[in-house]
């Protein structure tokens, strides 16, 4: 293990066994939100903030939600970013007999806007750390609240007629595609088979790529269901079997994991329902069924599942396909010219 792991490892001992004060002078170039991508090419996302002299952050890793981190601490202009990760260990029964935990450490150097960040994870049968590296970067504070009012809209483009996927293709070629038309409506039924290994199938994109715009569509939940609709490919949308839940930013209409929706407007599964969304200067407006559940609220980053962590690049719609059958029809898609 060469010196620098050894240090940074030595570090998070007393880390855990601390708090996260930050005592150093003058401003901290780390406060704020940055765009990663992560090892493998994937998006990410890392919020720190600093209250009372503490730090605190927390983080996007691929999929899933964001979430927060364990602890944040900075030592000679190097900030370190530290998870902690449950494992169980079972016997041969399958019953748990312990549980340990390991940490993660990403160790960030920040140069003007950019990040350069390491991960290190100690391996689970504790010989050495793997270490990747990666990137960040600053993302640019919110734009004021736009004026929906004054939007300028163009042209409307109908993305799915009913009849043919003429300007759709898989975000991943090599996935098993679940999509097909049935009676003017795209259906997406993603069959697995008990005993069998899972099979991943693909999430569904439009060939064109767009800047911001309003959406209307209308979409089916089976019972269970859950699907979701990327907004410039970074920002999903939930679509969910959610009727009779507790408000929850898993919901659905609600931007996933980071915008709760004010209100609970779906209908019950198998019905259809009804969105109107408009995404302007990172602020997303959703309308579902008639009832406003998100008004024209900041984004402040990426979600799971992103394409990439880009906000400011043109990206396509894309509707998810590796979790539950669902059904849409009538998309249409207005640009809003600039």
């Amino acid at each position: 293990m060469n010196k620098s792991i050894c240090h940074t490892l030595a570090v998070l001992g007393l880390l855990i066994a601390c708090t996260s004060l930050y005592a150093g002078q003058g401003e901290n170039p780390y406060i704020g939100r940055w765009a990663l991508t992560i090892p493998g090419g994937g998006a990410g996302w890392l919020g720190v903030t600093q209250e009372k002299g503490y730090l605190d952050g927390s983080i996007l890793w691929g999929g899933g939600s964001v979430v927060p981190v364990d602890s944040v601490f900075m030592e000679d202009g190097t900030l370190y970013v530290v998870r902690l990760r449950k494992v169980e260990r079972k016997n041969a029964a399958g019953d748990v007999v312990r549980t340990q935990t390991f940490p993660e450490v990403i160790v960030a150097k920040a140069e003007g806007d950019y990040l350069q960040l390491t991960q290190l994870q100690p391996r689970r049968n504790g010989k050495g750390v793997d270490q990747r590296q990666f990137s960040g970067k600053r993302i640019p504070p919110l734009p004021a609240k736009p004026d929906l009012s004054k939007a300028n809209y163009g042209k409307p483009i109908t993305l799915f007629d009913g009849k043919n996927l003429d300007g759709w293709k898989l975000t991943n070629p090599r996935a098993k595609s679940a999509w097909s038309i049935r009676d003017g409506v795209l259906t997406n039924n993603p069959v697995q088979t008990p005993g069998q290994p899972r099979i991943h199938y693909g999430n569904l994109r439009t060939v064109d790529e767009f800047e911001d715009f309003n959406l209307k569509l209308d979409v089916s939940v089976p019972k269970g269901g859950n699907s979701g609709i990327y907004l410039r490919g970074i920002y999903e949308i939930q679509v969910s079997d959610s009727y009779g839940r507790s408000l929850d930013s898993h919901n659905m209409g609600g931007v996933y994991s980071r915008i709760t929706p004010r209100v609970a407007a779906e209908k019950p599964a198998g019905q259809w329902q009804t969105f109107d969304i408009t995404l302007l200067d990172r602020h997303v407006t959703v309308i579902l069924n008639g009832r406003t559940l998100i008004d024209n609220e900041p984004l402040l980053g990426c979600t799971g599942g992103a394409m990439w962590s880009d906000e400011f690049k043109p990206g396509p719609l894309y509707l998810q396909g590796d979790h539950t059958g669902v059904n849409y029809r009538n998309i249409v898609l207005t640009p809003i010219v600039k």
